[in-house]
C-alpha cells in the first residue's frame, strides 16, 4: 500500500528566512511527518530576502509559465527549488516579479505592511494549487500554516474540488498569534472569488477583513485544525469548536506536536484507530 501524503503549505522555512516560530514549525514538522511514514511536498514563498546562491534555488522551467489571474491583470507563476540534502526533501518556492521577488515577506524595510498582501495571499494559494496539479500529485492532507495560506481551504472546498488531484483531499488549518495589524485591502473578498466560488461563500467574513476574520475563512472550509502558538485570539479557536471541527491544543514538545498531528491527519481522513 503506497504511502499517504501530506501537502504542507506555509509562510516560513528556516534556513530560508529567519529562525521564527512559523519558520521552525515549516522546518522541523514536515521532516518528522515524512519520518512516520508519509509521503510529503511543501511550498513557501520566495520571500524577496531569501538567498537564492547561498540556498541554490533554481527555477523549475517545466512547472514555470503559467499566468494567474488577479483583477484582471495577468501575474507570471515562476516556480523555484531547493534541496534539504540529509533530510531528503525538496522545497518548492512560489516566485512573481510583482509579489515577491523584490520585496521582503510581509513588511517592508520600515516595518510597513504591504497594502496587497491579500492579492499576495491569493496568489500564492493558487500558484501552489496550479503546480500541484502540474506535478500529478494527489495529496490526502493539506495542511495549511501562516495566514498567507488562509485562503487554501476555501479553494480547495469550492474552486479546485473537482479537479483530480484535491477531490479527496482534506484540509488542516494551523492558527497562530503572528498574524497582521492592518485589515486587508476592502477588494480582498471580491478578489477571492475564482472559478465557482461566490460571494455567499464568502459571506461570513465581515469588511474590512482583519486577521481573525481571514481565520474564521480557512476554519470555515477546513477538516481540522491545530493551536500552533501558547496564545491565539481565543475567538478564532472557539469558532473552530462551534464547528465541531477536530482540534489540537496547544502542544510545547515538538515530538507530542509531531504525534498530535499524525494522529489529527488520520482521525481527519478516517483512519484513526
Amino acid at each position: 500500500m503506497s504511502a499517504k501524503k501530506v501537502l504542507f503549505i506555509t509562510q516560513e522555512i528556516t534556513p530560508y528566512v529567519p529562525e521564527s516560530e512559523l519558520s521552525l514549525i515549516g522546518q522541523n514538522l514536515p521532516q518528522a511527518i515524512q519520518d512516520k511514514g508519509w509521503e510529503i511536498r511543501t511550498f513557501m514563498p520566495k520571500w524577496g530576502n531569501v538567498n537564492e546562491r547561498r540556498n541554490q534555488l533554481h527555477e523549475v522551467i517545466r512547472l514555470s509559465g503559467m499566468n494567474i489571474i488577479i483583477d484582471d491583470t495577468d501575474h507570471p507563476l515562476i516556480i523555484k527549488v531547493a534541496s534539504i540534502q540529509a533530510a531528503r526533501r525538496q522545497v518548492y518556492f512560489i516566485d512573481n516579479d510583482d509579489y515577491f521577488q523584490h520585496r521582503l515577506m510581509t513588511t517592508d524595510e520600515e516595518g510597513k505592511e504591504y497594502e496587497d498582501n491579500g492579492e499576495r495571499a491569493i496568489f500564492y494559494a493558487r500558484g501552489v494549487l496550479e503546480t500541484v496539479k502540474k506535478l500529478r500529485w494527489c495529496p490526502d492532507i493539506i495542511h495549511c500554516h501562516g495566514w498567507m495560506s488562509a485562503v487554501v481551504p476555501l479553494f480547495i472546498k469550492k474552486a479546485y474540488y473537482d479537479e483530480p488531484s484535491f477531490r479527496d483531499s482534506k484540509v488542516v488549518f494551523s492558527v497562530y498569534d503572528n498574524g497582521f495589524q492592518s485589515n486587508l485591502n476592502p477588494d480582498f473578498t471580491k478578489q477571492v472569488i475564482y472559478r465557482e466560488i461566490t460571494p455567499d461563500d464568502v459571506k461570513m467574513v465581515q469588511n474590512p477583513v482583519d486577521y481573525e476574520e481571514l481565520c474564521k475563512l480557512a476554519i470555515t472550509y477546513s477538516d481540522g485544525v491545530v493551536q500552533n502558538s501558547e496564545k491565539v485570539n481565543p475567538a478564532i479557536m472557539d469558532y473552530a469548536r462551534s464547528l465541531n471541527l477536530p482540534t489540537i491544543d496547544y502542544q510545547a514538545d515538538e515530538n507530542t506536536y509531531a504525534d498530535a498531528c499524525d494522529a489529527l491527519y488520520k482521525k481527519v481522513l478516517g483512519d484513526a484507530e
